[in-house]
C-alpha cells in the first residue's frame, strides 16, 4: 500500500517525527561507557509512553523475525546493523552504537535511526562509516521531491556510498510510512535514476542507508533477529522520516525540530 497524506495526517506526523528525533537524541547523550542496553530500552518505553505515544515493534512480527520483537528500540553494536534486538550488554568506549526508533502518534508513525561512537576513542574507520551513511542520507533526501521518482533517491544515495568504497546490500532499505510502520514503496540504497514510482506531496518515506565496512552479507543472530556484518566488520546505519511536499523533501525527524 502507498499512502497519501492529507494536511491534517501531515501536521500529526511531524508531530509524531519531533517526537521520534527528541527520544534518539536523549538516548544519545545518555549512552555513555558502562550503559546497558537493556537500559537503553528501558528508557525508550519510558520516554514512549509518557508522550502518549505506542511502540512500533514490540509486538512487530514480520516474516525475516522470529516472534515478536518485544523491544522499544533497536540497539546495534559494532557488527550489528540492522534490527538489533537489545540484551544484556554494557557499552565500553570506542563502541559503534546504533539507536533505530519507530513509534506511532495520534495513528500516524515516524522511524529514525543514528550511529554514534560511545566515549571519547574516534576509531577512523568508525568515524568513515558513519560519516558516508550520513552524507548518502543528505544525498538521497536532495534527490527527493514532487516529479522526482524513487530511483532517484537510490542512485543518489549508492553514488555516496559507492564512492566511499562500501559494498550496498539490497535486501534491506527505505520505505513508505504513515499510518503505519512499513509500506510500500521500497527504497533500495541503490539503483537507477528516472526509474520507479513517482513522488507526490503527502507521500512519507523512510530513507536510511546502511552498510557494512567490507561485505554485502548478513548473519542473524541467535535472537532470531540481529542482523551482523557476515565478517564482523563495523557497520553504520543513518535514517529519516521526510515528506514530499510541493516544494521539496522535509525532514520530520531532524533533532532541530524536536526543539520548543
Amino acid at each position: 500500500m502507498i499512502e497519501i497524506l492529507n494536511p491534517t495526517l501531515l501536521t500529526r506526523a511531524r508531530d509524531t517525527g519531533a517526537l521520534v528525533a527528541d527520544i534518539l537524541q536523549t538516548l544519545k547523550s545518555r549512552s555513555t561507557i558502562g550503559t546497558n542496553l537493556l537500559d537503553i530500552d528501558r528508557w525508550a518505553k519510558a520516554m514512549i509512553v509518557e508522550a502518549g505515544a505506542t511502540s512500533c515493534y514490540v509486538d512487530y512480527e514480520p516474516s525475516f523475525g522470529r516472534g515478536p520483537f518485544g523491544h522499544y528500540i533497536c540497539t546495534a553494536v559494532n557488527d550489528a546493523v540492522l534490527h538489533g534486538r537489545p540484551y544484556d550488554y554494557t557499552l565500553a568506549d570506542g563502541d559503534l552504537l546504533t539507536l533505530d526508533l519507530a513509534v506511532s502518534k495520534a495513528g500516524v508513525a515516524a522511524d529514525a535511526a543514528i550511529s554514534f561512537i560511545v566515549g571519547d576513542a574516534r576509531p577512523p574507520e568508525s568515524v568513515a562509516i558513519i560519516s558516508a551513511t550520513e552524507r548518502a542520507l543528505a544525498a538521497g533526501i536532495a534527490a527527493a521531491g514532487p516529479g522526482a521518482r524513487i530511483g532517484d533517491i537510490s542512485h543518489a544515495i549508492g553514488t555516496v556510498l559507492g564512492e566511499a568504497g562500501y559494498p550496498i546490500n539490497t535486501e534491506f532499505g527505505g520505505h513508505g510510512i504513515g499510518s503505519t510502520m512499513h509500506q510500500d514503496p521500497h527504497v533500495p540504497n541503490t539503483g537507477r535514476p528516472g526509474r520507479g514510482y513517482k513522488l507526490r506531496p503527502g507521500l512519507l518515506l523512510a530513507l536510511e542507508p546502511w552498510v557494512m565496512a567490507d561485505t554485502a552479507r548478513l548473519v542473524t543472530d541467535a535472537d532470531g533477529w540481529t542482523l551482523r556484518s557476515a565478517t564482523g566488520c563495523r557497520t553504520a546505519h543513518s535514517e529519516h522520516t521526510i515528506a514530499i511536499t510541493e516544494d521539496g523533501a522535509e525532514i520530520l525527524t531532524s533533532p532541530k525540530q524536536a526543539q520548543p
